[in-house]
C-alpha cells in the first residue's frame, strides 16, 4: 500500500493488459531495500524487472567475477580507459554506501533473491553497460573526458565530506532529481547518453516485455528514482523494437584520430626530413627532443602510477615510437608489461570492491594499479607529444 512518504516514488500504469508498478529506489538506501521487500512480499505480482543489465546481473550474482577478468585482452581492445572510468563510477558509489553503511545496489539484489525465493519471473531491462560506456565515449571530446573523470576523482577523494543531513536526504531519494538536474547541467552530452537513452530503453524493454505473448499480468519494475523523471513521460510515446535496437548499438570507432593519429605521425617524421635536409645535427636534435620529452613524460606517468622500473623505462623507450603510430598506445604496452611483471594476485581480484573506495589503495591492489599505468602513460605521452611537436616547430622556424 502507498503512503504519503513512498507515493512520489511509485507510479503504476497500464500496457497493453498488464500493469507495471515502477519503484524508485535509491541505490545506497536501506530504505528502499525494506521497500522493495514490501513490495515483493504483497504476493501482487508475478514478475520482477531490474535496473541491470545481463553482465551487471551476473557481476552481482557472481561476486567472483573480477577473477575472470582478462587484463591483457582489455588492454589491448583498447577498453582500458572504459574500465578506469567504471572503476572511478564504482568508487563513487562505493564512498556514498560507505557513509551510509550499506552495499551500493541492496535493494536489486533483494529483488532478485526475493523474486527467486518465490518464483516469480525475472527481468534485466537495463542496456548493457559497456554499451552505454562505449556511446558516452564516443560521444563527449576528450577534455569532458578528463572533466568527467577528475570531477570523479575529485568527489571520491578530495571532495567535501558528506553531511549528515545530505545523507538523510539521500536515504529518503530527495537528492536524485537534483542530482540529474545537475549532471544535466555540466555534462548534457554524458547526461544524454548515461540518463536519457537509458530511460527510453528501459521504457521500451518494458512495453516489449507487457505485449510479448507470455506477459506477465502484474509487472513490478525496481529503478533508480532518478529515472521515473524521464520515463514516465517516455510511456506516453514508448520507443518500438527498432528504436530499441538502435539504443543497443555500439558506435563505430571514430575514423577521425584515426587519420588525425597519423597526420601527426607523418608530420613529425616529415619535420625530421626537413631537419637532416638542413643539417644532420638539426635532424638529431629534433630526433633527441621528440624521444627526451615524449618519452620521459610518459616514463613520469607510469612512475606516478607506481609502475615497476622495467615499466616505467618501457614507457620511456615506447612513447616515442607508439605516438608515431594511432593503432598502438604507449599505455596498452606499458600496461600489458606491467601486467606481466607483477602479475595480480587472487587477493588484488578478490578485495578490488573495497579497495577501490581508498584512493591509496588503488595504487597497492595490482589490478587496479595496472589501469592507472595505462591512464597516466598515456596521459604523459599525450602531453610529450603535444610539447615535444611545439619544440620541434620552434627550432626549425629559428
Amino acid at each position: 500500500m502507498e503512503t504519503a512518504s513512498n507515493a512520489d516514488v511509485i507510479k503504476t500504469l497500464q500496457v497493453n493488459g498488464s500493469t507495471i508498478t515502477l519503484v524508485g529506489t535509491a541505490h545506497v538506501s536501506q530504505k528502499s531495500v525494506e521497500l522493495v521487500e514490501e513490495k515483493i512480499q504483497t504476493g501482487d505480482y508475478d514478475c520482477v524487472a531490474v535496473e541491470l543489465c545481463p553482465p551487471r546481473y551476473e557481476n552481482m550474482v557472481n561476486q567472483s567475477w573480477w577473477k575472470n577478468l582478462d587484463i591483457y585482452q582489455i588492454l589491448r581492445s583498447g577498453r582500458g580507459s572504459l574500465l578506469l572510468i567504471n572503476l572511478a563510477l564504482s568508487a563513487y558509489q562505493r564512498r556514498l554506501a560507505d557513509k551510509l553503511g550499506i552495499e551500493p545496489g541492496k535493494e536489486m539484489a533483494r529483488g532478485i533473491e526475493l523474486a527467486k525465493e518465490n518464483n516469480l519471473r525475472l527481468e534485466v531491462i537495463d542496456r548493457d553497460i559497456t554499451t552505454t560506456l562505449q556511446r558516452m565515449y564516443r560521444r563527449v571530446t576528450f577534455w569532458q573526458k578528463m572533466k568527467l573523470v577528475t570531477g570523479l576523482v575529485a568527489s571520491i577523494f578530495v571532495g567535501e565530506e558528506v553531511t549528515e543531513e545530505q545523507i538523510e536526504n539521500l536515504k529518503e531519494g530527495d537528492m536524485l532529481q537534483s542530482l540529474v538536474e545537475e549532471f544535466g547541467e555540466e555534462l548534457p552530452e554524458i547526461k544524454q547518453v548515461l540518463i536519457d537513452e537509458r530511460d527510453q530503453y528501459m521504457v521500451g524493454k518494458l512495453v516489449e516485455l507487457a505485449k510479448s505473448s507470455d506477459a506477465p499480468k502484474n509487472i513490478l519494475a525496481l529503478v533508480g528514482a532518478g529515472h521515473l523523471i524521464g520515463m514516465m513521460p517516455a510511456f506516453e510515446s514508448p520507443p518500438d523494437a527498432g528504436q530499441v535496437q538502435e539504443l543497443e548499438q555500439k558506435p563505430k570507432p571514430s575514423r577521425a584520430g584515426y587519420y588525425v593519429g597519423w597526420g601527426i605521425g607523418i608530420f613529425i617524421l616529415s619535420m625530421f626530413a626537413v631537419g637532416y635536409m638542413r643539417s644532420p645535427e638539426l635532424g638529431t636534435d629534433l630526433i633527441i627532443t621528440w624521444v627526451v620529452l615524449n618519452g620521459s613524460l610518459s616514463a613520469l606517468g607510469a612512475a606516478l602510477a607506481f609502475a615497476h622500473p622495467l615499466s616505467i623505462v618501457t614507457a620511456f623507450v615506447a612513447a616515442p615510437l607508439t605516438s608515431l603510430n594511432p593503432t598502438i598506445g604507449a599505455g596498452m604496452v606499458v600496461g600489458i608489461v606491467e601486467s606481466f611483471l607483477r602479475k595480480p594476485r587472487v587477493s588484488d581480484f578478490e578485495t578490488i570492491r573495497s579497495d577501490i573506495a581508498q584512493l591509496s589503495l588503488w595504487w597497492k591492489n595490482r589490478v587496479v594499479r595496472v589501469f592507472l599505468i595505462f591512464f597516466f602513460a598515456n596521459l604523459g605521452s599525450a602531453a610529450g607529444t603535444f610539447l615535444a611537436g611545439s619544440s620541434i616547430i620552434h627550432q626549425l622556424v629559428q
